[in-house]
């Protein structure tokens, strides 16, 4: 590794920041890494600047990467297995980022589990990057920026980059639109789990991997894997060049690690030879543009003193059921319509 660069502190120059970010970045700095997610995290109007030409500067230098998104039940073992997997990697000489979209505090907003902590070997692997993240309130199981965070990894030369969300559910399910493969932890059970697990996520899951493989749970991890074949059998396959794969593994005993890396070489293979892949990132990017306007022209209309004034007491009516919504966001808009 190079020697470190300089680091300025939070500067009225934001482009100097970003410069030397950058170039820190780019020479694999884990703590300049740190510190730039934190930066593009931050809702500070300079930090925003710095961060905007941060990301222009490593842009040319992401999108080398292996995308991966993993969720999955409570208790399914997320942490276990991406320990067990990140370590796999690691020893085949690649770099992996993991980003572990952690829960929020209500109270202090911060992250309430604490990835590193549930990855102590991961945590100390040379070459490897464990980034917890609060929610923050954002839904789909990730964080607000988690996009942003992946390029950076990116450009700072990590060959996989895995997205951990909160949970599995209704609104988990974000991650799916911005990763190359979406990987769905599950646990032995079968039929029962099976009816608890949303339609949807099964439908967007390009890998499901059933999990605690071993000692009295394998005949149940046998039926659960059966019983998610046929039901991967009835669903649309997301991409026309792959149907979803269902694989057993045990984190505990280590085992079954390589095949899942074997099926997502498989995949991109599969992806990558009718331009699926790249057609893929092409949707994803756009659809990221169209997210941020919608953020961007929220935040717009909030500092709008017109909007400002307006809003409270609209947002009692509508409480209070006294306006439907539909009309109160009528009745704001057309303020934006008024000389």
């Amino acid at each position: 590794m190079s020697a470190a660069v300089a680091l300025p502190r939070r500067s009225s120059d934001p482009a100097a920041l970003a410069a030397a970010l950058a170039d820190a970045v780019l020479a694999g700095e884990r703590r300049a890494l740190a510190r730039a997610i934190t930066l593009i995290e931050s809702r500070h109007p300079t930090d925003q600047l710095a961060a905007e030409a941060l990301l222009a500067r490593l842009l040319p230098h992401t999108g080398k990467a292996v995308r991966l998104g993993i969720s999955g039940t409570p208790g399914v073992g997320k942490s276990s297995f991406i320990e067990r997997f990140g370590g796999f990697l690691t020893a085949r000489g690649l770099q992996v980022a993991v980003l572990a979209i952690d829960p929020s505090s209500q109270l202090s907003g911060g992250s309430i589990l604490g990835d590193k902590t549930r990855m102590e070997t991961l945590v100390r692997d040379p070459r490897a990057f464990i980034r917890p993240s609060p929610s923050s309130g954002s839904l789909g199981g990730v964080a607000r920026r988690t996009r942003e965070a992946m390029l950076l990894s990116e450009a700072a030369g990590f060959d996989v980059v895995l997205v951990e969300t909160v949970g599995v559910g209704q609104s988990e399910t974000t991650v799916a639109s911005m990763v190359d493969m979406f990987l769905l932890l599950l646990a032995p059970g079968g039929g029962d789990d099976l009816q608890g697990i949303k339609r949807g996520i099964m439908e967007l899951a390009d890998l499901v991997i059933v999990n605690k493989a071993d000692g009295d749970l394998v005949n149940a991890a046998n039926m659960a894997q059966a019983d998610y074949r046929a039901a991967l059998h009835l669903m649309r396959p997301r991409h026309t060049a792959w149907r979803a794969q269902v694989l057993q593994v045990s984190a505990l005993l280590n085992r079954g690690i390589d095949t899942v890396w074997e099926s997502i070489e498989a995949y991109r293979a599969a992806l990558q030879a009718d331009d699926s892949w790249d057609r893929q990132r092409r949707n994803q990017a756009q659809g990221w543009l169209k997210r941020e306007l919608q953020d961007g022209l929220w935040e717009w209309l909030q500092a709008d003193p017109r909007i400002k004034a307006t809003l409270p007491a609209l947002e009692a009516e509508v409480g209070d059921g006294r306006v439907t919504p539909a009309a109160a966001a009528r009745r704001l808009l057309g303020l934006l319509q008024r000389p």
